[in-house]
């Protein structure tokens, strides 16, 4: 079976039941699988290795009719292969995880999504830039129908 990573399984990372009810395509090109081993070596593997422990996937490669059809960014670099959307399934908890990236990994944008009142993440989503990463750390929240995001990341400090 391809492997993306030591820890990540092609079949994880093009994983989406979405994709798999509507009957859409979400199988990479060579330039994206190219893009999730390059995100899997700097981003996730390092983190994988700290936290000890698995780390759930909820979303990495995304087809453009697939994030499309989930209402994802029209620059979404999940389209690339170049974002990851992670959450704990171990001793470390999601926030953790976040200030792990954000102090130890470079990255382009590490969002903390859908804290509760503790901050703590529903999950975090982390991308990267192969010409220059921006280390941008931001926090998205859902007010009823609206979301917003937040140039502060309140429970990133």
């Amino acid at each position: 079976m391809k492997k993306i990573s030591e820890n990540i399984s092609y079949k994880e990372a093009v994983r989406s039941e979405t994709a798999k009810r509507l009957g859409i395509s979400n199988k990479p090109k060579k330039e994206h699988i190219e893009n999730m081993e390059l995100i899997a070596e700097k981003i996730f593997q390092p983190l994988r290795e700290w936290v000890d422990h698995p780390i759930r996937i909820n979303s990495f490669y995304r087809s453009e009719e697939l994030n499309s059809r989930i209402g994802g960014a029209i620059s979404s670099a999940h389209k690339d292969g170049l974002a990851i959307d992670l959450d704990s399934l171990g001793g470390k908890t999601n926030l953790e995880m976040l200030h792990y990236i954000k102090d130890n990994l470079d990255f382009d944008i590490l969002i903390n999504e859908y804290p509760n009142e503790e901050g703590e993440p529903k999950w975090i989503h982390v991308s990267w830039n192969k010409k220059k990463n921006r280390k941008q750390v931001l926090e998205i929240k859902r007010k009823g129908r609206y979301y917003t995001y937040t140039g502060e990341c309140k429970s990133c400090k």
